[in-house]
Formats: C-alpha cells, sequence, structure tokens
C-alpha cells in the first residue's frame, strides 16, 4: 500500500521553544548523532508522504527550526503558530489550508526522533484497516514515564487520555501509554477541534481531547502498540539526548538492522547479507546498476565485466541477474559457465583487465547467508572509499532506476557471453608450482573442499602433479552438511578420521569459495594457520632462495615478524581484510602475505586469497624437502621459538558494540598517564586503528575487535605458553564486560 498525497498528509508540531538546559537551543534542534532531533521525525515523514504534503508548525516567520530545514532543502510548508496555545491550537492552524481535503493527517511531534519507519507505517495501516478517525501510537512500560494514559472499557475500547499531569496516582499506575503521533480523518479532526475548551490545568487546547470527545460522538478510536522502548524517547535534557544517541548506536549496530531496511552494506570481504532479507536479486540489480554507473562514469564501457558465483543459493541466479544490467547499460558481461572459486574470478577479471569483477558468494559464512566480492581491474577488492561510494549509489536507487534486458536477448546480441576460464587459472597455478619435484614425490593426499568450489581446480591439479588424491564432501550441496563452510578443527573431524585411519601424508581442505586453506599433517593433528604461513614464508625463502619480507593482519601471529628479522627482511601490519594485505604487498614488494583466518598469497600471484594455489605450494613443500609437517615445524620453531595462540567469538549484542569500544577507549586514555594492565601483565601499547590491540612484552599481545562480516566480536591473544594464552583470552573478557 502506498500513502500518497491525494490520501495523507503529514504535520509535524515543531513551535514549541523550549532549549535543553542553559543552551539556549529548542530541544528539536538539538544535535543528536550526525543530524538534528527534527531531522529524524522529518525524514521519517518524508518516507511516507512528498514535500508538498508536509506541513511544520513553527513558532514565527524567521523561526530558527524553519530556518534550518530550509537549509537542509526541505521543501515543507512551514504554518506559523502566532500563539503557544498548545498541540491542538497548533494543529487547527492548519483548517484553513486543508479545508478541502478529506484524507487523513498524519500527526507527529518535532522532539520525538526515534519512532522506526515500520512503527508509523503499522499505525497508518491499522488506521485504514480499521476504518477509524483517529488512532494513537501507544506503548506499554512497565516504569513510569510522564506520557498520557490510555483509559479502556471493560471491552478494551480505548474512552479517554488522561494526561500524567491531570493523572490521580491510580490513573498513573496504568502502564498504557500514549507515546505522541497520531493519524485522524481530517474533516472528522478538524470540526471536533474546533470544539475544543481550554485545558483547566493550564489554558492549553490539548489534541488528546479530541479522542474524547471523538469517542463520545461515536467515531472510531482505535491504537497500534509498539515494543520497542526505544522507541518512545522524547527529548526534554541532555540526558534523554544520550539516551537517544544510544539507541541509535544500537539500532545502527543491530545485525539484521539493513536488511530490515534494505540497505546495502559492504564489510571487510564484500557485501553479505541474509537470503530472502538483505540478499535478494532487487538489491543485487540495484548493486549492479550501481557499479555499471560508474563504469560509464569512467568511460570504461568496452573493458567489460566478469561475473562468477559459487554453489551457494541463488549465487548463479544473482550472476545472471546481475549480467542482465549490465548488458542493459551496454557494458559486455563475462559470466562464467560453472560455478567456480574466488581465486579463479580474481585471477581472470586481471586477465580480462575488466573494469570489475563480480564473485557471487558469502566465502565462509553459514549456508543462510550470500553476498558478492567485487574486484577492481587489478583483481584486488575495492577499497573502503570505493565501496562507500557504490553502496551510496545503489541504496539511491529505485527499481525503476534499474537498466536491464533479458539474459537471453543479451546472450544472442553478444552482449553477455558464457565462458570458462578454468585452464587458464589452473595453468597460472601451475606456472607457480614444481610439478615435477611433486610427481616425483609420489604423496598421498586427501582434500575436503566442504561441498564448496575447490574440487574441480583442486582437483586438475594434484592430478596433474600425480599425487594420489581422494575426495571428500565433494559434492554440490547449498546447505553445506548444515553447517558453515569454514575449515577449522570442528568441521574437519572426517578429513582428521580418514588421515588416522588411512595413512595420508596430508589433509588439505578449502572453504566454500576455495579462497581460504587449512591442513591436517600426517598424524592426523590440525595445523593452525598461523603455522602454515611460518612454513610457507620459511620455505620460500630458505628453499626456494626467494627475497622479500611478509605482510599480515593485525590477528596474525608474531612469529612471522620474528622469522622475518631471521632473513632480514620486513614484516608488514595491516588492518584485516586482505585488500590492505594486497595494497601492502605492492607498496612493499612482499614475499608473502596472509592472515590466521586461512587467506593467503606470494608476489606475482593474484592480488587476493587462494586456497588453490597454497594447497599446491604446500604439497611441493613436502615433496621438495622430504620431510613431513610435524618435521618442518619443528624445524621452524627452531628459530623463531613458540608463541601459543587463543580465540574467541562472541556474539556481538548492539549494547556491546557501543560499550565496549567505550570502556576500551577510556583504557587507552588512562594508558596515557598510567601503563595499563591486562590481568597480570603489562601493556607497552595500545592501537586502536582496527578494534583494540594490547601489545605486551616479548611479542605477546591480546586483541579486540568486531568482525566486518558477521555479528560477533573476536578476541585473539598471542603468547609465551598455552596456560599464559589463556590466562589473557580471560582476561580480554573480563576488560571488555
Amino acid at each position: 500500500m502506498t500513502y500518497g498525497a491525494p490520501t495523507l498528509k503529514v504535520v509535524i508540531l515543531a513551535a514549541g521553544q523550549e532549549s535543553i538546559a542553559e543552551d539556549a537551543i529548542p530541544m528539536v534542534l538539538a544535535p543528536l548523532g550526525e543530524h538534528k532531533v527534527i531531522d529524524y521525525v522529518v525524514q521519517n515523514a518524508l518516507q511516507l508522504t512528498m514535500p508538498e504534503d508536509l506541513f511544520v508548525i513553527v513558532a514565527g516567520d524567521d523561526d530558527a527550526v524553519s530556518a534550518h530545514l530550509r537549509a537542509q532543502g526541505v521543501a515543507a510548508h512551514f504554518v506559523v503558530q502566532q500563539e503557544r496555545r498548545g498541540t491542538g491550537h497548533a494543529v487547527l492552524q492548519l483548517a484553513p489550508l486543508l479545508a478541502d481535503f478529506d484524507g487523513d493527517l498524519l500527526i507527529l511531534y518535532g522532539d520525538t526522533p526515534l519512532f522506526r519507519p515500520a512503527s508509523i507505517r503499522g499505525l497508518l495501516n491499522r488506521h485504514r484497516l480499521k476504518q477509524a478517525q483517529l488512532t494513537l501510537l501507544i506503548a506499554v512500560m512497565d516504569h513510569p514515564l510522564p506520557y498520557g494514559r490510555i483509559i479502556r472499557d471493560a471491552a478494551g475500547r480505548i474512552m479517554d487520555i488522561i494526561e500524567y499531569t491531570d493523572a490521580s496516582p491510580e490513573v498513573r499506575e496504568i502502564c498504557e501509554l500514549n507515546v505522541g503521533a497520531y493519524v485522524a480523518r481530517a474533516p472528522a479532526l478538524f470540526a471536533t477541534l474546533k470544539t475544543l475548551a481550554p485545558s483547566p490545568v493550564d489554558g492549553d487546547y490539548r489534541l488528546t481531547d479530541c479522542a474524547h470527545r471523538l469517542i463520545h460522538a461515536g467515531k472510531r478510536v482505535n491504537s497500534y502498540r509498539i515494543y520497542d522502548e526505544g522507541e518512545v524517547l522524547g527529548i526534554n535534557t541532555h540526558s534523554d539526548l544520550e539516551q537517544a544517541a544510544f539507541v541509535l548506536q544500537k539500532r545502527l549496530y543491530r545485525p539484521r538492522r539493513n536488511d530490515e531496511q534494505n540497505v546495502i552494506a559492504f564489510g571487510t570481504g564484500g557485501w553479505r547479507a541474509v537470503i530472502g532479507e538483505g540478499f535478494t536479486l532487487h538489491n543485487v540489480r540495484r548493486l549492479s546498476q550501481a557499479l555499471a554507473n560508474a563504469i560509464t562514469r569512467r568511460g570504461e564501457e568496452k573493458r567489460g565485466v566478469l561475473i562468477g558465483y559459487d554453489r551457494r543459493f541463488l549465487s548463479d541466479r544473482a550472476a545472471e541477474a546481475a549480467a542482465e544490467v549490465f548488458a542493459g547499460n551496454n557494458i559486455p558481461a563475462m559470466l562464467l559457465s560453472e560455478d567456480a572459486p574466488t581465486p579463479l574470478i580474481t585471477y581472470a577479471t586481471a586477465l580480462q583487465k575488466a573494469s570489475y569483477g563480480l564473485g557471487f558468494t558469502a566465502s565462509h559464512n553459514p549456508p543462510e547467508w550470500n553476498g558478492l566480492k567485487v574486484f577492481r581491474q587489478d583483481g584486488s577488492l575495492l577499497l573502503d572509499e570505493e565501496t562507500r561510494q557504490i553502496e551510496a549509489e545503489a541504496n539511491r536507487l529505485r527499481p525503476q532506476d534499474v537498466v536491464k534486458i533479458d539474459l537471453d536477448l543479451a546472450l544472442d546480441a553478444g552482449i553477455a557471453r558464457r565462458c570458462d576460464f578454468t585452464n587458464e587459472y589452473v595453468d597460472a597455478v601451475e606456472r607457480l608450482v614444481d610439478l615435477k619435484t611433486i610427481r616425483d614425490a609420489g604423496l598421498r593426499v586427501i582434500v575436503d573442499p566442504m561441498y564448496g568450489v575447490g574440487q574441480l581446480t583442486l582437483g586438475i591439479l594434484l592430478t596433474e602433479a600425480r599425487c594420489r588424491v581422494t575426495f571428500i564432501n565433494e559434492r554440490r550441496n547449498p546447505l553445506f552438511g548444515g553447517r558453515s563452510p569454514a575449515p577449522d578443527l570442528d568441521a574437519l573431524r572426517l578429513l582428521v578420521t580418514h588421515i588416522r585411519n588411512e595413512g595420508y601424508d596430508l589433509g588439505l581442505a578449502t572453504d566454500g569459495d576455495a579462497d581460504r586453506i587449512a591442513i591436517v599433517d600426517e598424524s592426523g593433528e590440525y595445523i593452525p594457520v598461523n603455522d602454515i604461513l611460518l612454513l610457507l614464508y620459511w620455505y620460500l625463502r630458505a628453499v626456494r632462495g626467494e627475497r622479500g619480507g611478509v605482510v599480515r593482519n593485525l590477528a596474525t601471529t608474531h612469529l612471522l615478524d620474528r622469522l622475518a628479522a631471521h632473513f632480514n627482511e620486513g614484516c608488514y601490519e595491516t588492518p584485516v581484510g586482505f585488500k590492505h594485505i594486497a595494497s601492502a604487498m605492492v607498496e612493499h614488494d612482499a614475499l608473502l602475505g596472509g592472515e590466521s583466518s586461512g587467506g593467503l598469497t606470494i608476489r606475482g600471484h593474484i592480488l587476493g586469497k587462494d586456497g588453490i594455489f597454497a594447497a599446491g605450494l604446500i604439497v611441493e613443500m613436502l615433496a621438495r624437502t622430504g620431510q613431513k609437517i610435524s618435521e618442518l615445524r619443528r624445524r621452524v620453531y627452531d628459530i623463531t621459538g613458540r608463541l601459543y595462540s587463543e580465540e574467541a567469538n562472541l556474539p556481538a549484542t548492539p549494547e556491546m558494540r557501543i560499550i565496549i569500544p567505550q570502556r576500551m577507549h577510556a583504557l587507552v586514555e588512562a594508558h596515557k598517564h598510567t601503563p595499563a594492565r591486562l590481568g597480570e601483565f603489562q601493556v607497552t601499547r595500545i592501537t586502536t586503528y582496527d578494534g583494540f590491540k594490547l601489545y605486551l612484552e616479548n611479542d605477546n599481545w591480546a586483541l579486540l575487535r568486531f568482525s566486518g562480516t558477521e555479528p560477533v566480536l573476536r578476541l585473539f591473544v598471542e603468547a609465551d605458553s598455552e596456560e599464559k594464552a589463556r590466562e589473557l583470552i580471560e582476561s580480554l573478557k573480563e576488560l571488555a564486560f
């Protein structure tokens, strides 16, 4: 249902001149987040009607409220209430302007900014379905607030609204509150307002008195209840402002907020959302149109786009929908003919020098998620500023703004074509791997692609290297066996069992889109990714003889720093997100870049993580050294010593995302004057560029950061002993909570 000009007009009551404490700022103009209080009310109103049907009641022609809104470009009608004689009197100022209007009038207060758009739509919908003359927005609250109380009869019908100032102690015990938004049939409302008498308490003409008169005139008065107590708050004091800011921040970080409001938002690994909530084909088309617009502005249409997808539900359909949009914008679309690993998409994007590469995947997220990774012409992920621009434009687009043509027409016309880069990609990987040495070793390898897309390309690579290879969980299953396709120890129990029972030299696993790697050694021991990075950097530098430093993110082992120092090379720390690692590798001409979550690449390969290539390099390392993983680990530890890692993932509630940073920033400020401690251990320095990282002595550290791809709080520590690592994790939890 839509509410256009013929049926709905909105009025905002903003003539009150009360100020916030001593600031002499009208409460409706007090700053709240990045806007003023009234701006949120106006935003709600303009989601329901056009500016020409918005009326704002102000105190004078040169009123500060009207000046502010005009400066914001709000083209509303500003109606002056010369005398402040109550809310009923304020609304009555509209009667001459709307004498012929026979629709509904929505009334909002300028100092009540926290109503959700869904709540206002619910109020309007219920009003019309019930064919009411007046409908109130109400809430039931256990704690007392100075709001009007709803009086009902034994049948539950609204009989009256008693203002808090007029209420007896017994009435004030009523928990059902009138929270300050109304929708009314305009003719009935104006007729009733004209009959009101001033209140004997303060002489004001009260809008709430209309309910009593309409009821006694036999008119229908109804209500719509809201359940979020945060919506009820009005702004009267600095304390109210602080509480309102807290409510807005909670909403900002609520896991499904973006989905509910149909907003596209990029995280550290691209755009991800729950299928059917935020991940919809409509949003895929909007995002594709925004990308197409960017290409067109740059004049890069002829470069085209490359589009791939994984085995998740709707990935193939989303890829086709995107191809239709690019084709509709006269941009050639190269659509992969089958599901493919993300590193193949990255490689093909750079190979074709496409304007963008698109990979529809949610990587290691649970099966109910899907998303999109967007790559630049060189195969690297878009940087933060680029994603902010794209998502902002996509979120402004309406369905009618999307230009597309049917895929079959695009294919027939040649503006879209299906293509396959499997051979080119495998050839590129094989050029970086010593196949002859692997063939001579005769290794037995077992692989778990976790029902993802790693089986084909990794199978070709290992088979051509003459490994005796066995695959498990290789078929397509969009539910990924009922788990997240993340190759951690709990998910790889079956792989461990096969190795222990059947005597393989190595177990390999890739995540859902095959850009991450995990390994299990010859004894069935799961090898932490930090150790994989150590082994490969040592192998590349000490055995292959290649030169260069290493790049890691701030959640990855500091043993890499020690190993790099042993080779007289640099180790460079970046924020989480492989785009930062790729950028730093280029900047420092680094040999290896990696992260503790399982992604890595080397100089001369793609500017993105690659689980297929990493698997080939690990197999080469075993073949060339003639040693087992366990032996190689001991060899590297002889150089670096040992550090022990612990991790914990906790659900990230909205409150945590506000309170924890506040506590941590307080710690940072205190640390400027007095050295901080984490449990029994002294903190030497703290960084805040990505979460909060506390550096201790002897390369020990602790990190607390919120995930950019999932609603979780991640805790990481690294310490001299397993016992100390466990102590640090517990201390980090205590510090946060």
